[in-house]
């Protein structure tokens, strides 16, 4: 037989995943590449530890060349186009040809979609902002700090609420609590609503008992940062000192320019096997739109993106094989929710549910903590 080819765009969690299951499962004959524009993979749940300073930046992030060793080979580049009738990439000026191709190259983050908001606060979802954080929040010592939310949807629907936990515990750990109020500004009705009733008032409930005020339906639609001013859509008005922000989200425009997203902005994909609708082509992770029964989309999360990944992996390797029965994607997902002062709680439920998602959040403890910090030490062993 042949041997077959599979090119994964993006090395982060469901790219990595896809392309570790793929080469257990394939023979040396068949070549997995993954391409990946700053060759890195980053653990992103611990940005939220490296705002405060719990986290060295540098113990979070791996080389993707250490795939070389175990058979995968890594192109490092930024995806220039797509073509799905193909199955063709281009990349650093050359053509990548596959048999199979998965896109998993996530959401770009465009703050410059509000007006002021690039220059006025720290992006919480990148390196260089989290950095920016863990340096800047020692001089705050009075005033008001704000964590917003700019439009939905976005990644990681706790992380702002995390966020707002972990900088409150901060501020209490530095004795200058009673001198800084915290807020959080958020685009959506309720936290991380879509997880159900529970589980969303469960993580309002403990962003309450920490005094930080909650400001739901609040979406941003200007920032002027000479004032410290943000105005939101419904005509109120909020000040800050020190902002913390979650960027808009889209898909990135090589995944647009090739006819893959649909209406809803991102790629829709069949959401038990991630199939879109050219042949051989799939695409997982963020990237996706996939429409739930409560009228809102599965959350961009790394939990989705791994289970996403371990089932096209499966697909891919029974096609090419003959072996085995394709993987399918259950829409089962959980997450810990960081609360600062050495606790975390944990949600766990099966988002495909019908009629509606059904999610059990658990209350924080040391030992939930305890369990994200051996998670992450597991992840980055486990797949380097």
């Amino acid at each position: 037989m042949p041997g077959k080819t599979v090119v994964i765009l993006g090395g982060g969690v469901g790219g990595l995943v896809t392309a570790k299951e793929l080469r257990k499962r394939l023979g040396k004959e068949h070549r997995v590449v993954l391409v990946d524009k700053g060759g890195e993979h980053i653990f992103w749940p611990s940005l939220l530890w490296v705002q405060v300073g719990l986290r060295d930046p540098y113990k979070i992030m791996r080389d993707l060349a250490r795939l070389e060793k175990k058979g995968i080979d890594v192109v490092k580049g930024q995806v220039e186009s797509i073509d799905p009738e193909q199955r063709t990439v281009r990349v650093n000026e050359n053509e990548l040809e596959s048999d199979y191709l998965v896109i998993s190259l996530g959401a770009d983050l465009a703050p410059e979609q509000v007006p002021g908001l690039e220059d006025a606060g720290f992006n919480l979802y990148s390196m260089e902002g989290a950095v920016a954080i863990r340096d800047a929040r020692a001089d705050l010592i009075e005033g008001r700090l704000v964590v917003l939310t700019a439009r939905v949807p976005y990644k990681c629907p706790a992380a702002p609420y995390e966020a707002a936990m972990l900088l409150e515990s901060d501020l209490r750990k530095r004795k200058v609590r009673d001198r800084v109020e915290v807020s959080i500004y958020a685009a959506e009705p309720a936290p991380m609503g879509v997880a159900g009733p529970e589980a969303s008032q469960g993580v309002r409930q403990l962003v309450e008992e920490r005094n930080i005020i909650y400001y739901p339906q609040h979406q941003v639609s200007e920032v002027e940062s000479t004032s410290g001013t943000l105005r939101f859509t419904n005509g109120a008005e909020a000040h800050y000192e020190f902002l913390v922000y979650i960027p808009p989200h889209v898909a990135p425009k090589v995944v647009k320019d090739a006819g893959l997203t649909g209406e809803s902005g991102w790629v829709p994909v069949d959401r038990h096997t991630m199939e879109t609708s050219f042949p051989g082509v799939y695409a997982i992770g963020d990237v996706t739109g996939i429409p739930l029964g409560v009228g809102q989309p599965l959350p961009k999360a790394g939990v989705f993106a791994h289970g996403q990944g371990e089932a096209v992996a499966q697909s891919i390797a029974a096609q090419v094989t003959g072996k085995g029965a394709p993987g399918r994607f259950d829409g089962q997902g959980e997450c810990f929710v960081e609360t600062g002062g050495g606790k975390a709680g944990f949600g766990r439920g099966n988002f495909y549910a019908d009629p509606a998602p059904m999610v059990k959040f658990h209350k924080p403890t040391h030992l939930r903590h305890a369990g994200k910090v051996l998670f992450e030490k597991y992840w980055l062993w486990r797949w380097f």
